[in-house]
């Protein structure tokens, strides 16, 4: 919703950027439209546009006589109330902002953002002496509010948190490797998921920030930290060194430590520095601790007589005990460390919170634990509580005043009932269609939000349920079971409900989020009805819902009974407002952790809203539908088998006279494929492997 200009020296480096920037994968765009709404222009023929700017961010390469002159270049230009800001990962901002005037230093900062931004919530907020303190607080509530930002307020050190430490353990991780005689697939085992980090690893993490950017980083800060007796792990690794001096740098050049080969991925020997085949190591503690919950992984892992455990002990240690020896210079307390860790780098744990974890005597730090509940250990070595952070509540935040088969219930204040499902995916269960059918038919909840304790909001109905009834031939059950699932959906209709989605909303979790009077959905959440992938149609009232959605005209019917038959999923919240699974009222909610508190704040107000008359569609609707699907079967998109289960969606959505007829159709359509091999196993194979069977 911003109006947004990006100026470069000239308009052809603009757009050449550009073009770049929107050809990313991932992309940085919801919708690949969005990108229209940007002006393109020169930093010479675009001083109307900083003119008109309130907030000017300086982003180009890092050079700090460049950057002053740029600033010097710009600030005649500035309103007397614009913010300035520059986006440097390591230049300290005091320097950026000599010789400028008191107006420009008192409204200039740092705002560190991380790439790509659309995936990494953390911003680096770094003033100087002279920022107005009254400008850090308005800006900070303006990222955090409207920019998607959770901010981490840094000391102007050199690198700030992030890369003072962060690039500190990329440098030690590849001294650990080639010091250890290991491999970049062992590493990255090591140091992905299993160490609660994200499956990139090391050598994955170094390619996709690229050699010469790492290379940049630690140069300036060996340079700048010459106080710092631990800088000498920022020096090159012997592998760093060739990929420098071959110009391999990584994903940028389309190879460095990984390089793609045809469609294999070969990976560099550190040794022979030559590429090979990529290997699959298997680590002994990796296959039996790698599924306990995180702090049981963490200490059993350093206690491990294998690979694992020599890295995490050559490597970990250390890399805890230098958090520890830099924390007061870069940081103003443990927690801010700690966020920076996992929100720009994804770690599922800062370094302080594994001190605790590991017991802080055993790496011979003292002073005791960092965190004691709701406190946090000061460096002064007294306890405080930080400030509560009501706008990023969790639903762990809201007492529990019920709980059944699969929910809980929670008290979300002025009268609002949160509806949770505990469930890790958010997986409707017969029993807890049951027990949640109970507990809103007993008239005690008023406004509701819908939502999920797990790690997802609604991965869809209950496979292993129907695979079971499949097996014992009982098709009555699977029928009574759709019938329960689809009368839970009108009853949520009728109560005033908003659903706060992310992560998944499929299926079965997205006929219920459907089903409430609003839909509040986390920006990335992949939202659809792909059952055709189990060899199903929509069982929960989902044909009815999108009909009901799609019946303006046959060119939308067509595109809903397409979306169905070829169980097409939204890869974001504002595609599925374009595909037509949000409605326009349904809200996109930018902020991953606002989620919750925004579909709070709208559950005050939602009203319920009528179900839309059934209306007649356009005949041809049908036989369009016919030829969209045999060119995707054409095309290879569809199988035999999937144009069988699109012959069974057409009728529902083309033909049914009411929605409730609808109900009654798709129960039908989903019990006969039910009873075909060829969809059993499909469900089988999505049990097995998470992954679906196109057969």
């Amino acid at each position: 919703g911003f109006e947004v200009t990006l100026l470069d020296r000239s308009l052809d480096d603009a757009n050449a950027a550009f073009d770049r920037a929107k050809k990313a994968r991932p992309p940085h765009f919801f919708l690949s439209e969005t990108a229209d709404k940007i002006a393109i222009g020169s930093i010479e023929d675009g001083s109307d546009a900083i003119r008109e700017a309130d907030w000017v961010c300086e982003a180009i390469f890092e050079n700090l006589n460049a950057k002053q002159g740029l600033f010097s270049l710009i600030e005649p230009l500035l309103k007397p109330d614009a913010m300035i800001s520059t986006n440097t990962s390591g230049l300290e901002i005091a320097l950026l902002s000599e010789g400028r005037s008191p107006s420009f230093c008192r409204r200039f900062l740092g705002t560190h953002f991380f790439n790509p931004p659309r995936y990494l919530k953390l911003l680096e907020l770094i003033p100087t002496p002279l920022t107005d303190p009254k400008i850090v607080e308005e800006l900070t509530q303006f990222l955090e509010e409207r920019a998607a930002r959770r901010v981490v307020l840094a000391k102007d050190t050199p690198g700030f948190i992030a890369n003072r430490y962060g690039m500190w353990c990329m440098y030690k991780a590849v001294h650990t490797a080639e010091k250890l005689g290991l491999t970049v697939e062992q590493t990255d085992l090591i140091t992905g998921p299993y160490l609660g980090r994200p499956k990139s690893g090391s050598f994955r993490l170094n390619d996709l920030v690229g050699i010469d950017v790492m290379d940049a980083i630690a140069t300036n800060l060996i340079d700048r930290c010459e106080h710092d007796p631990h800088t000498n792990i920022l020096r090159s690794p012997n592998s760093i060194e060739f990929l420098k001096e071959k110009g391999w740098l990584g994903s940028k050049s389309r190879q460095g430590y990984y390089r793609k080969e045809g469609r294999e991925l070969v990976a560099l020997d550190l040794y022979t520095q030559a590429y090979r085949e990529m290997q699959r190591p298997e680590i002994t503690s990796i296959t039996e601790y790698g599924r306990l919950p995180f702090p049981e992984r963490l200490q059993k892992g350093l206690n491990a007589i294998d690979e694992a455990g020599e890295f995490l002990r050559h490597y970990l240690v250390p890399s805890l005990q230098y958090a520890n020896a830099i924390k007061e210079e870069v940081s103003h307390n443990v927690q801010d460390f700690d966020r920076v860790m996992q929100w720009g780098f994804g770690w599922q744990a800062g370094p302080f919170e594994m001190i605790d974890i590991i017991g802080a005597e055993k790496l011979g730090i003292s002073g005791g634990r960092f965190y004691e509940g709701a406190k946090i250990r000061g460096f002064d070595g007294e306890q405080f509580k930080p400030n509560p952070e009501p706008g990023f509540a969790t639903v762990h935040d809201f007492p529990v005043v019920d709980e059944g088969e699969g929910y809980r219930l929670r008290d979300f204040g002025d009268g609002i009932s949160g509806l949770c499902l505990t469930h890790q995916m958010g997986v409707w269960s017969p029993e807890t269609v049951r027990s949640v059918g109970e507990l809103l038919s007993s008239g005690r909840i008023g406004r509701m939000v819908l939502t999920s304790e797990g790690r997802a909001y609604g991965a869809g109905y209950d496979l292993k349920h129907l695979l079971a009834c499949i097996e014992s031939e009982d098709f009555e059950q699977i029928d009574a079971s759709l019938r329960e699932f689809q009368e839970l959906g009108m009853l949520i209709g009728t109560i005033p409900s908003v659903a706060a989605v992310f992560g998944f909303c499929l299926g079965g979790g997205f006929e219920m989020a459907a089903s409430c009077s609003m839909i509040a959905a986390s920006a990335e959440s992949q939202i659809g009805l792909p059952e055709m992938l189990v060899g199903v149609v929509p069982g929960g009232g989902g044909t009815g819902i999108m009909r009901l959605r799609n019946q303006s005209d046959a060119k939308s019917l067509v595109n809903a009974i397409t979306l169905i038959a070829a169980g097409h999923t939204a890869k974001n919240a504002d595609e599925a407002r374009e595909l037509g699974f949000l409605r326009r009222a349904d809200k996109t909610i930018y902020h991953p952790d606002r989620v919750l508190t925004e579909a709070i704040s709208l559950a005050r107000d939602v009203i319920v809203s009528p179900r839309p008359v059934w209306a007649e569609v356009a005949g041809p609707a049908v036989g369009m539908a016919d030829r969209e699907l045999e060119q995707k079967n054409k095309r290879g998109e569809l199988s035999e088998y999937d144009l069988q289960i699109g012959d069974l969606v057409k009728p529902i959505l083309g033909r049914a006279s009411s929605f409730e007829h609808a109900c009654e159709m798709e129960r039908a359509a989903f019990i006969q494929l039910c009873q075909d091999g060829l969809t059993q196993a499909r469900m089988k194979h999505m049990v097995e492997t998470n992954k679906p069977l196109r057969n």
